[in-house]
């Protein structure tokens, strides 16, 4: 194998390599990328056996081959050559990849390719086409309640597709964040109902191009934007029924300056315990008052104006929680709908009269 390419194409697409790539495996071949060498193409492809990554670039392809190479340490290499160069690989005998730049001369062991996993292929037939900076925003709005733990299926968000329309959910038992988006060219007869890993959303986030195209087959889930496809294990099991879980017909409506609570949750969460990170919400005529103790440091105290619908009520939240969703929202106001200091909140921001973006959080005994 024997091809040269730019140094800022090669080193943009193994950047993207670097989140795929196992860095610490009890299979050393995981932590390689494949380098197929082909036509007028430089194929890259990573994979941890979850979450796989595929893309290509122009190259001068003198020798075709293929082989594999250590992510980190051709990325390391290639990061440090010289910017506006081009970069010569050339495979040498006892699998060694020889790299050259100019007078900079590597040479790096390699593993065949004969050893690396098998990549699924798509087909992309059922023709779902997303904006991808749409889809981005959406995972923006729900990536922050995905939860880390062993119940798998809470690992990921949930993915629905609709004639039309598109929906993504997401929840760790605590809270649970949901956005919807309509796509008027979407046609699809039928609803597609999967489990996003948080990784291959996390890697969605990344790319850059204008669409995203999306397929699946019975075992996996693919991303397709331009040159780049994401390829991602399917979680085969269930999500909770998360509409069950939206709070309706809340008697207590609060519509809240976003900023300023933003500012009085953080100055009061600054006494609160390390671990709970709780605050009491006192709501009483048009104030609410945020409160914070610990019994090794202090109290803490705020107060702001809110427009306020119902009777008075005290309640308790994880700090954290409430900054989450504040901190992803646009609308200057939001609203924060209660019914009980023991039931599940509702905040949606104030614009948003159709419930494209909501966010349910679950009250703490304060």
């Amino acid at each position: 194998m024997k091809f040269r390419v730019s140094r800022e194409k090669i080193l943009e697409e193994l950047q993207l390599l670097q989140g795929i790539v196992e860095k610490r495996t009890t299979m050393p071949i995981l932590a390689n990328i494949l380098m197929e060498a082909k036509g007028n193409n430089l194929e890259m492809t990573g994979t941890d056996l979850e979450v796989g990554f595929k893309t290509k670039i122009e190259a001068e392809v003198e020798d075709e081959g293929a082989l594999t190479i250590s992510g980190k340490r051709i990325f390391d290499i290639v990061k440090l050559l010289p910017e506006e160069q081009m970069v010569s690989f050339v495979e040498k005998g006892d699998l060694v990849m020889e790299i050259k730049c100019g007078k900079i001369h590597f040479k790096v062991l390699c593993m065949s390719k004969e050893d690396y996993p098998t990549i699924p292929e798509a087909k992309f037939e059922k023709n779902i086409n997303l904006p991808l900076e749409k889809f981005k925003e959406m995972i923006d709005r729900v990536f922050y309640a995905i939860a880390q733990e062993q119940r798998y299926y809470l690992n990921g968000a949930l993915f629905i597709v609709k004639n039309k329309k598109i929906e993504l959910v997401s929840t760790d038992g605590h809270r649970l964040a949901y956005t919807t988006e309509d796509i008027p060219d979407l046609i699809y007869d039928g609803e597609i109902r999967v489990i996003i890993s948080k990784k291959t959303l996390a890697e969605i986030r990344k790319l850059d191009n204008t669409q995203l195209d999306f397929d699946l087959d019975e075992n996996n889930l693919f991303f397709r934007s331009g040159h780049r496809i994401i390829i991602s294990r399917l979680i085969e099991t269930k999500f909770p029924n998360f509409e069950m879980v939206i709070p309706k017909n809340n008697p207590i409506v609060l519509t809240i300056n976003r900023d300023e609570f933003i500012n009085a949750i953080r100055r009061v969460a600054l006494l609160s315990t390390e671990r709970s990170r709780a605050i009491k919400l006192e709501i009483e005529k048009e104030n609410l008052r945020l409160f914070s103790s610990n019994p090794e440091i202090g109290e803490a105290r705020d107060e702001i104006e809110i427009e306020h619908q119902g009777h008075d009520i005290e309640i308790g939240f994880n700090s954290q929680y409430l900054l989450d969703f504040l901190v992803s929202v646009e609308s200057p106001r939001i609203k924060f709908e209660l019914k009980d200091e023991n039931s599940a909140a509702l905040m949606t921001p104030e614009d948003d009269e159709a419930k494209h973006y909501l966010y349910v959080l679950m009250p703490m005994k304060f």
